[in-house]
């Protein structure tokens, strides 16, 4: 159990933190009643979330979680990203912080996490405990349930691992990348202020500032745009403005008027198709000519897929 003191000569803020330290509390004490009922857990790092991932989630029953073992790594589906592509709940563990644990310390910990624990589920390549010496063998032998092993899953051929999605997002092939994850890719960033010579000279673009996320490979996409949880066709450009000044950038742009809509904090894009490579043109008018090409393409796109 957490301790957390507060002292402030203000009755109106002293009131708050005593409501803040009740909340928190009930979280914690939520948070541990869940792990009671928890009876069976699926262990990774699940950066992405991906098809093979689901593979281990199928295995889990009807009061099972999944368990992350975080790292700084992960930018497929980073941080608590990883929570809209369940309905389990996720536990996260920070590697930092447990991968001193021995094989034994480890499994202890999961018992004193989840005390009515009777099923792991793992990979075909799992290992745990310090320096990871510790393989499913042990893991047979040190855990007193039933142990679950998935093996290697493949889709068109095709393992399926993070790092071999990661490489196709950044050779810009989304359509493999989309059937290894499930899903298409996005990624989130906060908007940022640009160039200001899109209103201007070419079309509007929201920009956005990137962590954390994998950036695909850097060209023009057709994408959807996501304000406010309302999705917006859109068109997208990754990659160093090679016309202008040079300096890297995400910026989309909306195929529909939104100039009444209050930006939000957080903006999401999801990447459908790459249109075309970044290219440099000599004049600001061959690049309006250009996007505007590009604009017509991807509603050409949006087009198409509706019809099918």
């Amino acid at each position: 159990m957490i301790d957390i003191y507060f002292t402030v000569n203000n009755r109106f803020l002293n009131d708050f933190l005593v409501l803040y330290q009740i909340k928190f509390l009930t979280l914690i004490l939520k948070g541990i009643y869940i792990k009671n009922q928890i009876t069976s857990i699926a262990i990774g790092g699940f950066d992405g979330m991906h098809m093979a991932h689901q593979q281990l989630f199928s295995k889990l029953d009807k009061n099972g979680a999944i368990v992350v073992i975080a790292t700084e790594y992960a930018n497929l589906s980073p941080d608590t990203h990883r929570a809209k592509h369940t309905s389990y709940p996720l536990f996260y563990y920070p590697l930092e912080n447990i991968k001193h644990l021995s094989g034994e310390e480890f499994i202890k910990l999961l018992y004193e996490e989840f005390p009515n624990l009777k099923k792991i589920v793992v990979g075909y390549d799992f290992h745990f405990g310090h320096q990871a010496k510790s393989n499913i063998d042990n893991l047979k032998k040190l855990f007193n349930g039933d142990v679950v092993v998935v093996d290697e899953y493949k889709v068109s051929n095709i393992a399926v691992h993070s790092r071999v999605i990661r490489e196709y997002l950044r050779d810009g092939n989304l359509e493999v990348a989309k059937e290894l994850l499930g899903y298409n890719y996005s990624l989130q960033g906060n908007p940022i202020v640009g160039q200001g010579l899109g209103s201007k000279q070419f079309v509007p673009t929201i920009n956005i500032d990137v962590k954390d996320f994998l950036i695909p490979q850097e060209g023009i996409y057709v994408t959807k745009t996501i304000l406010n949880n309302h999705s917006y066709k859109s068109v997208s450009f990754i990659g160093h403005r090679v016309s202008t000044d040079g300096k890297f950038a995400v910026e989309t742009h909306i195929l529909e008027d939104i100039s009444s809509l209050e930006i939000p904090k957080k903006v999401e894009i999801v990447f459908f198709k790459k249109l075309r490579e970044n290219k440099k043109y000599e004049k600001y008018e061959e690049l309006k000519e250009q996007i505007l090409e590009d604009i017509e393409q991807a509603k050409s796109w949006f087009k198409k897929r509706e019809k099918n």
